[in-house]
């Protein structure tokens, strides 16, 4: 999966050839070039539902506290986590023996685009809370297995060779597509009758009513058609899995069976599993991050919709950054130290955000806005803890992916070359096998402490963890010239 399971939107796992073998400079095929449009397609409903616009507003406005929203976001994200991991990897260790894809995607559609539709549906005096957290668990679940499913046709959709540059390609497509629909929902529904720019419509689109937040619940239709849209390429033209004649039944026991040896793959590498055990704890932090970044900004600064568009885009923006970071951290300490600083920097980072608040910059430091003048005369951001928390955030996005580009580097130093799949798999494996953790730590220091910032705290406890752990692995350092 990309950024529920421990992955930027759009960066899949991939095995051995594709980290070792140099993309040749064939021209992508038809099937190649519509998996990546239907993995670019996939990832908006990431950023714009579950992270920086519908997400807030479910906590912000339909729970009707933050406090209590961000608990309730976490135990959403609990069980989805929870059911990803009972059930993601044996679906990624069954789908090969039973053999075509597109069947099960086009079941995961059928269940996504008309719950991503209804959430139009989800304002004050509408559906019950409940009832929407439900779909909100269903729509995390079938994206997972969504994930699995279009990951595993990476190779397949690709020419031998071709599948880093898909996957570079979808990353970039799913971040580029993110971003341009932030930037469309800002220019068309929210900005209009806010600002007097002439660039501007004088009145939201279509009608839109921005006291009904009808904008925050738009992006849950917009995703769907997006990724629906995208889809038609992908059924028309990406190839497919041929049937292996296999029965369902026998595909998941066989894949249960997969599970088990490529565990077995462990014994003695004791380098690789000690980093996979590590990237464990780590990479659920980081997933937290993501997951509640959004919830706490809006929470915590009291921003509203057009502060949480220009956020989300100003973080997707900064995390292509972290992708360029990364190789030149690898080379110049080696992936091992480069991860380490990763994330000791996100720790450093989040630790100044628990400082921050719309009165308060880096816990020592009070703000009056009364007796302060506005930093500039623009719309949004005016104050100076704003800006330094938008900073802030700017450096987590940077870092975070960062991060993940530095892992997979490492984990091609551990492993040996001739497992390099099977650990590709374990990798794949310690993503998802713990991601509910972040969210039930978060969910419990919230309701406990009834604070958002004490929510927090266990996720700067996990990447502290997961950084000690990283201390015992040898191996992973700079490359000799």
């Amino acid at each position: 999966m990309s950024e529920l399971a421990g992955a930027p939107p759009g960066l899949s796992d991939v095995v051995a050839d594709d980290v070792l073998v140099p993309a040749p400079r064939k021209r992508l095929s038809k099937s190649a070039l519509s998996w990546i449009l239907h993995q670019g397609t996939r990832d908006p409903y990431v950023i714009l539902v579950t992270i920086y616009v519908f997400a807030p507003y479910f906590s912000r406005v339909l729970v009707g506290d933050p406090v209590k929203g961000q608990a309730a976001v976490a135990d959403i994200s609990t069980v989805y986590g929870v059911l990803t991991a009972l059930t993601a990897p044996l679906l990624g260790a069954s789908i090969e023996r039973y053999g075509p894809r597109k069947p099960l995607m086009a079941l995961v559609l059928a269940v996504m685009v008309p719950i991503l539709f209804a959430l139009w549906l989800a304002k004050p005096g509408g559906p019950p809370v409940g009832l929407i957290g439900q779909a909100l668990i269903v729509l995390g679940v079938a994206y997972n297995w969504g994930d699995v499913t279009n990951n595993s046709l990476l190779s397949r959709a690709a020419e031998k060779g071709q599948e880093p540059v898909l996957s570079g390609l979808g990353y970039a497509l799913a971040n580029g597509l993110s971003v341009s629909l932030l930037v469309f929902v800002m220019w068309a529904f929210v900005l209009p009758g806010v600002v007097p720019w002439s660039f501007v419509p004088s009145a939201p689109l279509f009608g839109l009513s921005q006291a009904e937040h009808e904008p925050s619940r738009l992006v849950g239709p917009l995703s769907g058609a997006v990724m629906l849209l995208g889809a038609i390429p992908f059924f028309l033209w990406t190839r497919d899995a041929p049937r292996t004649g296999e029965s369902i039944l026998g595909s998941l026991k066989g894949g249960a069976r997969l599970i088990v040896d490529t565990f077995g793959n462990l014994k003695g590498h004791a380098e690789p599993a000690k980093f996979l055990a590590a990237r464990m704890l780590y990479c659920d932090g980081m997933t937290a991050l993501l997951i509640f970044g959004g919830l706490f900004a809006a929470g915590l600064m009291k921003w509203g919709e057009l502060e949480m568009l220009a956020y989300g885009i100003s973080l997707s923006i900064f995390g292509v950054l972290g992708g360029l970071i990364a190789p030149w951290l690898d080379k110049t300490l080696g992936p091992r130290r480069a991860v380490q600083v990763e994330i000791a920097a996100c720790i450093l980072v989040l630790m100044g955000t628990l400082g921050m608040g719309r009165e308060k910059i880096l816990y020592l430091w009070t703000w009056d806005a009364a007796t302060h003048p506005a930093v500039w005369n623009g719309p949004l951001f005016r104050t100076l803890p704003e800006l330094i928390y938008l900073g802030l955030g700017m450096l987590i996005a940077v870092f975070v992916t960062a991060q993940y580009a530095s892992s997979r580097t490492l984990l091609v130093r551990l492993a040996p070359p001739d497992r390099m799949a099977a650990f590709f798999g374990l990798f794949s494996l310690s993503g998802t096998a713990t991601m509910w953790l972040g969210s039930l730590l978060v969910a419990l220091a919230t309701k406990v402490f009834h604070s958002q910032v004490a929510g927090f705290i266990p996720i700067a406890g996990l990447l502290a963890l997961g950084l000690l752990g990283l201390f015992t692995v040898k191996g992973g350092g700079r490359a000799e010239a």
